[in-house]
């Protein structure tokens, strides 16, 4: 098993022999192994353990075992103590999520401290397929049935290559005793129902189902690179970047639903929302989809993604006199200034706001005037204007208000100028 270990470092390059591998341990069998496992392979290691205060005097038992083990096999031990429940109530999770956060973010300090080349932890082929169902009990995509990798971002996983069976079969040989967690017994956690209810079950249809699921993720690791340069020429061709995505290339391509689910899998959206934005390309314009830290918009010919509660960005803007109209464009003013009888102020569009477009006579609303222009309801709800007391002079990188155009008896002229353009 051993050689078997070190053969699967090797070809997966997980650590090398030169340099430090920080191992993390709390105590139970699976890290035990993998400490005494790393050390006789000549690694260079030393053991990081976490005392949560969870389980009283248990956690204390477990931190005086490790310390002791570490001190017979003369390894570096370093301990972190922690309020895991403190943690969890200030951040409105579960017990077992924060203890999961102080743990990796402990580790990945005491990484850039040491310079260390990653930190390896305990994780088994029983463990992958327990990952794998969990993933899939709770709805994934295709990277969720790879499990967990041999090494990705610098947490190393040397044992995915054996069994539970084997690594409490070694610690057997080598007569090396170990700590149990007590809540490893409890069904309430949903890993240890897998664990404990739902695997066995699977046994006794496919005795040799660890290895199954275990290869399956492993094929599924493989397959994974294929997946995503597919996926990276289908965004390319619908022209997809952090912002929005074009309709029409979605609707002729077959894979739209896939498309969608990729550009959005890291912003929040449920699959039954993907599948309804998918569904909904060939509809009309104006629909909004939310999820906790992003919104969709389905516009005329593009789906265009904001994220939430960003702060308002207000163009910046030049005010200076000249002597001549020259240059034009979006992005510039010019106004009578004898008509500019209050400072001009700045503020986003409002319902029945109005103003006379240059050229007019009559008035017309914001609103109306921004569908002419095909805004979208984003831009819409950002849209800057101008304003000299309560009057709308310009519609900020569109059109100005034809009560203070330049005429023929204009003597002294305001610019405007956009030099930061405004973005939606």
């Amino acid at each position: 098993m051993i050689e078997r270990i070190r053969k699967y470092i090797e070809a997966h390059q997980i650590f090398s022999q030169d340099g430090l591998v920080l191992v993390g341990v709390s105590g139970g069998a699976d890290s035990v192994a993998l400490l005494l496992i790393l050390k006789d392979l000549g690694y260079q290691i030393q053991a990081l353990h976490c005392n949560f205060h969870l389980r009283q005097e248990e956690s204390d038992r477990d931190e005086q075992f490790v310390s002791e083990l570490c001190r017979k096999k003369n390894i570096p031990l370093q301990v972190k103590h922690f309020d895991a429940k403190e943690y969890a109530a200030r951040n409105s999770i579960s017990i077992e999520m924060a203890a999961r956060d102080l743990r990796y973010k402990w580790f990945y300090e005491v990484l850039a401290q040491t310079s260390a080349q990653c930190i390896a932890v305990a994780h088994h082929k029983n463990d992958q397929a327990e990952t794998l169902l969990l993933n899939l009990i709770r709805g994934t995509g295709i990277r969720g049935l790879a499990g967990m990798y041999p090494i990705r971002n610098k947490i190393a996983r040397p044992l995915l290559c054996v069994t539970r069976e084997e690594v409490m079969d070694y610690l057997a040989q080598v007569k090396q005793d170990y700590v149990t967690d007590s809540t490893n017994l409890e069904r309430e956690a949903t890993r240890n129902r897998i664990r404990m209810d739902i695997l066995p079950q699977l046994a006794a249809i496919n005795p040799n189902i660890i290895n199954t699921l275990s290869e399956t993720c492993s094929i599924m690791m493989t397959s994974i690179p294929f997946y995503e340069q597919a996926i990276q020429e289908e965004l390319k061709q619908v022209k997809a970047n952090d912002a929005e995505v074009n309709i029409r290339p979605l609707l002729e391509s077959k894979n739209a639903a896939v498309i969608i689910y990729e550009w959005l899998k890291d912003k929040g959206f449920t699959n039954s929302q993907n599948e309804e934005i998918a569904d909904s390309l060939g509809s009309t314009s104006g629909k909004i989809w939310e999820s906790k830290t992003h919104r969709l918009l389905k516009d005329r010919s593009r789906l265009i993604l904001q994220e939430k509660n960003r702060d308002a960005i207000m163009p910046q803007i030049i005010q200076e006199e000249v002597d001549s109209i020259s240059e034009t464009g979006p992005n510039i003013a010019y106004f009578d200034k004898d008509k500019i009888t209050s400072p001009i102020t700045y503020r986003t569009a409002r319902e029945g706001d109005w103003f006379i477009p240059f050229g007019m006579k009559g008035k017309k609303l914001i609103s109306d005037y921004l569908t002419d222009v095909k805004a979208t309801r984003f831009e819409k709800e950002s849209q800057v204007l101008a304003l000299c007391g309560e009057d709308i002079i310009w519609v900020v990188g569109h059109r100005s208000d034809n009560r203070y155009r330049v005429d023929k008896n204009t003597k002294r002229i305001v610019k405007l100028t956009i030099t930061k353009t405004k973005t939606f």
